[in-house]
C-alpha cells in the first residue's frame, strides 16, 4: 500500500509538472463563504480580512490614544506624524487650512483605510487587498461623491454650483451644447467611476502579477526535478519579491492618489476665489 501512494504520489506532482504552473484566476476575487454561511452575516474571505484589518486598526488608534501624552513618545509621534502627513501634505495642499479643518477626519480615514486594506495583499495569512473588489473603493467614491455635492450645494448652491461646473465664462452658445451633458456626465459619473475603477483594477493587477511569480516558483524549484527550469524558478521567486516590495509602494501611492482626489473633487465644489 505505501508503495502504491509513493506512485500515486509521483504520479500527481508529473501531472502537475506537465500541466505547467497554476495560473491565477479572477475566481479568487469571489471565493466562496467561510463564515456563517446561508445568513445574512455570511462571511467570505475578503470580508473576513477587512474585518480583521478593521479591529487591528482600531485596536492601534484606540491604544494610541487612550496613552496619548503631552510629551509624546516614539509611537505616538509615529502615529500623530502619519495624520499630520495627510492633513498638511494632501489636505490643507489642496483646499488651504480655513477649508481643509472641516474634511482633515474625513480624508484620513480614507487614506490609512485604504492603505492598510490594501496592504492585506502582501501580508502572509491575508494574501488578498481587501480592496480588490469593487465593494470597497465603491463605498469610498460614493462617500466623496456625496461630500462633493454637499459642499457644492451649502457654498454655492445647486443651480450655481451647475453653472459654474457646466457653463464656463466666455464659452459659445453652440459649444454649451455638447459641452454641458459632457460636464454633467464627469461630475455624476465619471469622478466616481475613475476612484472606483483605479483603486480596484491596481489591486486585482497586482495580486495577480504577485501570485502568478510565486505560482510559477512553485512550479518551478518544487514540481520539476529540471535544473534548467529551477534556475528558472530563482528568478520568478526574485520577481516575485520585487513585485511585492513594489506593491507595498503601491497601496501607498493608490491610498495617497484616492485621498489626493476626494479632496481636489470636493474643493472644486466651492466657489472659485477672486
Amino acid at each position: 500500500m505505501a508503495g502504491v501512494a509513493e506512485l500515486m504520489g509521483a504520479a500527481g506532482m508529473t501531472l502537475a509538472a506537465a500541466e505547467g504552473p497554476e495560473i491565477p484566476q479572477i475566481d479568487e476575487f469571489l471565493p466562496p463563504e467561510i463564515l456563517f454561511a446561508g445568513t445574512p452575516f455570511a462571511m467570505n474571505r475578503i470580508i473576513l480580512v477587512r474585518v480583521i484589518m478593521t479591529v487591528v486598526m482600531l485596536l492601534i488608534l484606540g491604544i494610541s490614544a487612550s496613552r496619548a501624552k503631552l510629551i509624546p513618545g516614539r509611537w505616538q509621534g509615529f502615529v500623530e506624524w502619519g495624520i499630520e502627513y495627510v492633513r498638511d501634505k494632501i489636505v490643507y495642499e489642496v483646499m488651504g487650512e480655513l477649508r481643509g479643518k472641516r474634511y482633515v477626519p474625513m480624508i484620513c480615514t480614507i487614506f490609512f483605510t485604504i492603505f492598510f486594506f490594501n496592504l492585506c495583499g502582501i501580508i502572509p495569512g491575508m494574501n488578498i487587498a481587501a480592496t480588490a473588489t469593487i465593494m470597497m473603493p465603491l463605498i469610498f467614491a460614493a462617500w466623496t461623491f456625496v461630500q462633493y455635492w454637499i459642499a457644492a450645494c451649502r457654498e454655492q448652491g445647486l443651480i450655481s454650483y451647475l453653472k459654474q461646473e457646466c457653463t464656463p465664462p466666455g464659452v459659445p452658445f453652440p459649444v454649451l451644447i455638447l459641452l454641458v451633458p459632457m460636464q454633467l456626465i464627469d461630475i455624476l459619473i465619471i469622478r466616481p467611476a475613475s476612484l472606483t475603477l483605479r483603486l480596484l483594477a491596481n489591486m486585482i493587477a497586482g495580486h495577480l502579477i504577485v501570485a502568478l511569480c510565486f505560482s510559477a516558483t512553485q512550479f518551478f524549484l518544487i514540481l520539476t526535478e529540471n535544473k534548467l527550469m529551477m534556475g528558472a524558478g530563482v528568478v520568478t521567486f526574485a520577481f516575485g519579491f520585487i513585485m511585492t516590495l513594489f506593491e507595498a509602494f503601491v497601496a501607498y501611492l493608490q491610498a495617497f492618489i484616492f485621498a489626493t482626489l476626494s479632496t481636489v473633487y470636493i474643493n472644486m465644489s466651492y466657489p472659485e476665489e477672486d
